[in-house]
């Protein structure tokens, strides 16, 4: 960041796994970092400590927020409402995979809570701040499920269709006044929540025309760039870090 005046972002998720990592990225381009975590809470504060002690000169600072929880989401906005928020990256989720016939509404709306609506709450408290300010940046982590159809995703590609709709509105919406909106739509990320599928993986890989999973600091280093400057002409686009899984075709000859 080429700015001296260090600039606020706001993570959700930010704890662990891709989200420290984006924390860590913005950190090292020179941004003060808020975030959020959900159950993290030692996580969180060892970030914070290590971050504090390697970037003495910027301000990171943790908050304990259930994003599924609208009334603890209310007060977090409002007491947040109007700061100046240069940046918002959501990258909190939550995953719900069953088939779509067998689909439970709760479960699914459980979902859509954490993935969607809660972007639009934290986003609609934001966004004014930064469009008085005529600059500002939105970041949202998608997902390649809502772009290729996969057996099992549909509540939760169904959340992450949402959220690209919704961004690519609000793109358009702000952006005469210096506000981007983009979002990032990683594959496969080697992190914890790849643990369940350990057994799957190899097969899964040999799927990748990249032949591996993404490194979650590759997906980060998208974030920090899309925070910069040079990305002031990037905003309601859609970007797939797969590996080259979406421009692939699903049926190969043997």
């Amino acid at each position: 960041m080429t700015s001296e005046v260090s600039r606020r972002v706001l993570v959700t998720g930010g704890a662990s796994g891709l989200g420290s990592a984006i924390v860590r990225a913005l950190v090292s381009a020179g941004y003060d970092v808020a975030f959020t975590y959900r159950s993290s809470g030692e996580a969180a504060e060892r970030l914070v400590a290590e971050l504090t002690q390697a970037h003495p000169k910027q301000a990171i600072t943790a908050y304990p927020l259930d994003l599924a929880d609208c009334d603890a989401l209310e007060a977090f906005c409002e007491a947040h409402e109007g700061e100046a928020y240069y940046g918002l990256v959501h990258n909190a989720g939550q995953s719900y995979d069953v088939l779509a016939a067998m689909m439970a509404q709760d479960k699914a709306e459980a979902a859509m809570q954490v993935n969607f609506w809660s972007l639009t709450r934290i986003a609609k408290a934001l966004v004014r701040s930064m469009i008085r300010g005529r600059s500002g940046r939105i970041v949202a982590i998608g997902s390649v499920a809502a772009l290729q159809a996969n057996p099992g995703n549909a509540a939760y590609a169904a959340t992450k269709g949402a959220l690209i709709s919704y961004c690519r509105t609000l793109a358009i919406e702000s952006a005469k006044r210096g506000v981007t909106v983009n979002v990032i739509a990683p594959g496969f990320i080697d992190t914890e929540m790849m643990a369940p599928y350990a057994a799957h993986r190899a097969g899964m890989e040999k799927q990748i025309p990249s032949g591996r999973f993404a490194k979650p600091e590759e997906v980060a280093a998208l974030v920090a760039f899309l925070m910069g400057d040079g990305a002031a002409y990037i905003t309601g686009a859609v970007l797939p870090v797969d590996g080259g899984l979406t421009a692939m075709m699903g049926v190969h000859r043997t």
